[in-house]
């Protein structure tokens, strides 16, 4: 009797976490870059009254007898389709087109301007980038966007920077898609300061979360392959535009009811398996 109520409790538990997940998509419908989860579930062990029998001469065989114990959660799926793109106007705001992902790093990454080797990156859908008092493209909590040098008219993969203009001779900026950052001087010249570096992963829903629309590599992503917009895999960008969050509200709220449906008919299995108990209890007055 107790099996049946200890399953029920299994059920509450997983679409309780379930109905977290769907809460977390749905505070996040307007979260630049948000990329939505999912969850699934799994049977847990099962209790074996009796084997499978094989057939004989006589008789044929039996199939096994097995009781489920409930069910637990099997995965918390990360959805990384493209979301809608939001025109800004911002020159500094850019999209990606595509699978690839703005890679950040802390000052303490760099020496000078220059990316240190083997240096501790983040990496985020979110292009609302600012230049900071310093001159430097920022994002929102402060790391520095990460970028290839200038060789000629082309990116040089083989330096790579933090991205920076002269704030006191500069009056204005434009990105192209190749991810070229272009300062206008105060006397009208044209100058490419470099590119905007992209990365990709072999596996990007096994990224690992780490808050403030960042991610970082996980054991099951595969390390970053870096390379330039344009490059195979890696997407456009467009300036001037953000990606939106891909919640689909009304998937969301047709999970929701979902979940809802399953925490209460796992509530009516305890309910009634305290009834039979109650019973049972009964049977001696």
């Amino acid at each position: 009797m107790m099996r049946s109520m200890f399953s029920g409790v299994s059920g509450l538990r997983t679409h309780q976490t379930m109905m977290d997940v769907l809460s977390s998509n749905i505070s996040n419908v307007n979260t630049f870059g948000y990329k939505s989860q999912r969850t699934t579930f799994k049977d847990a062990l099962t209790q074996n009254l009796s084997g499978a029998g094989a057939p004989t001469a006589t008789m044929g065989g039996t199939n096994p007898r097995q009781v489920g114990l409930g069910m637990t959660l099997s995965s918390i799926d990360n959805l990384m389709t493209q979301g809608n793109a939001q025109s800004t106007g911002n020159v500094t705001d850019m999209m990606i087109q595509g699978d690839g992902y703005f890679r950040l790093a802390k000052g303490d990454q760099f020496t000078g301007a220059n990316l240190n080797a083997g240096a501790a990156e983040v990496y985020t859908r979110a292009g609302n980038f600012t230049f900071d008092a310093q001159g430097y493209l920022v994002n929102a909590q402060g790391f520095y966007v990460v970028g290839f040098g200038v060789n000629g008219a082309n990116p040089n993969p083989a330096v790579q920077i933090r991205l920076q203009v002269d704030p006191t001779n500069t009056q204005a900026i434009n990105v192209a898609s190749n991810g070229a950052v272009n300062q206008i001087d105060n006397a009208g010249n044209s100058t490419t300061i470099g590119f905007v570096s992209l990365a990709k992963f072999r596996n990007a829903a096994g990224l690992e979360r780490a808050a403030d629309n960042l991610w970082r590599v996980s054991n099951n992503s595969g390390a970053a392959i870096t390379g330039s917009p344009g490059g195979t895999g890696l997407g456009q960008i467009v300036p001037g535009a953000l990606e939106m969050s891909n919640v689909d509200l009304a998937l969301e709220f047709t999970n929701m009811i979902i979940a809802q449906r399953g925490f209460q008919a796992n509530g009516k299995a305890i309910t009634a398996s305290d009834e039979m108990l109650q019973e049972l209890v009964n049977l001696k007055r």
